[in-house]
């Protein structure tokens, strides 16, 4: 791929980034009053950057699955508006609100809170992980076992794995639970307030799953017009791609702590990041490279469930977003190695890309 095709999928992400940069050199300036401070928000910044795109492969190739059968209106809606509800809700409003509601302050207090005692404001975030480690686990862990449980899916790439996982998919319930065993075993080892918290988070999480997923089938079996229907299975498509990358979303928010306790640095690095992943995903989509290598979106939906077990994990023990990050990095990456030697190996077989995990359709069924 050349140099021009690149810069014409991402020259909007490069000039972003540099709006992002000069606006944290400003913040750092304004912080810390010397070059060093400055130079070191700087790098703060992009390393955030970084790490959200790095946690965000899989996120991209989800996202161009489920956009691929979406219409031209919707897609273009969630390339717009999705970005703007992913840089500007989820990673400010999203922490601001968790403040809010955990403090008992209203939106402009949690604002004054983050710019003015920005360590309370971590201690507040962190302290609110392990409801958030319940729901976006449990959403993700249904995302990915909803791939897999699939027996009308007939591209594998672990075969003697994903054969007899597919056959299981007559059975009814089997994903959720999957899920809630996990949410159980897990809680166990936690005290009963936190146990509470987890469980009623991960079992919120598995609702919103399924109303996402009844309100596609609902909306596409709800009148005979073709445009109407594809309109109305769009709006699904959109909600349940809000909510996905909300989940992703949670361990980056979380994790950027690390680096930063910083409400309006962790915005501009993580916007920085949440900018290249819409690239990516147009890139994806515009390519057709989800069915030119066969085993990628394989590789993105293994990743899930690694993203998902880690999360869900989280609430007992720490695991640093740097390995979340080589996971997923090194499963995708794998998957399209594996696709590039079955493309070398029969360049002729017309494979089809899996089936896309929408909103809509059998994945409920599957559950």
């Amino acid at each position: 791929m050349g140099a021009s095709v690149l810069l014409k999928y991402y020259k909007g992400s490069f000039i972003f980034t540099a709006i992002c940069l000069a606006l944290a050199g400003w913040l750092g300036w304004e912080l810390t009053g010397n070059v060093a401070g400055t130079l070191g928000i700087l790098w703060i910044t992009a390393v955030l950057g970084v790490l959200e795109v790095s946690l965000s492969f899989d996120n991209a190739v989800v996202n161009a699955t489920v956009l691929r059968d979406m219409d031209d209106k919707w897609r273009h809606r969630f390339l717009t508006w999705g970005v703007l509800i992913a840089v500007f809700g989820m990673r400010i409003v999203f922490p601001l609100a968790i403040v809010a509601i955990a403090a008992g302050i209203g939106p402009i207090a949690a604002v004054k809170l983050a710019a003015g005692d920005p360590q309370t404001y971590q201690r507040i975030i962190e302290g609110a992980h392990i409801g958030i480690a319940g729901f976006g686990g449990a959403f993700l862990g249904m995302v990915g076992l909803n791939f897999f449980l699939d027996q009308e899916k007939d591209v594998h790439w672990i075969g003697p794995v994903e054969r007899p996982i597919a056959g299981l998919s007559q059975i009814s319930g089997l994903a959720i639970g999957i899920v809630l065993l996990t949410l159980y075993g897990v809680s166990s080892f936690l005290g009963s307030e936190e146990a509470l918290t987890y469980l009623v988070s991960g079992m919120l999480g598995l609702v919103v799953f399924i109303i996402v997923h009844g309100l596609g089938t609902v909306l596409e079996g709800d009148g005979d017009a073709a445009v109407g229907a594809a309109g109305r299975s769009g709006l699904a498509s959109f909600l349940y791609l809000e909510v996905l990358d909300a989940s992703f979303s949670f361990d980056g928010v979380i994790g950027a702590f690390a680096l930063s306790n910083n409400l309006f640095i962790i915005a501009l690095g993580l916007g920085i990041g949440a900018m290249f992943v819409r690239s990516m995903t147009i890139m994806l989509v515009d390519h057709g490279t989800l069915t030119q290598y066969r085993y990628l979106e394989h590789g993105a939906f293994y990743a899930i469930i690694a993203l998902a077990a880690i999360m869900l994990l989280s609430a007992r023990f720490h695991i640093p977003e740097t390995i979340t990050g080589l996971i997923g990095a090194g499963l995708i990456g794998l998957a399209f190695w594996s696709s590039v030697r079955a493309n070398r190996k029969d360049p002729a077989d017309p494979l089809e890309a899996a089936d896309p995990v929408s909103p809509s359709g059998a994945p409920l069924d599957k559950a």
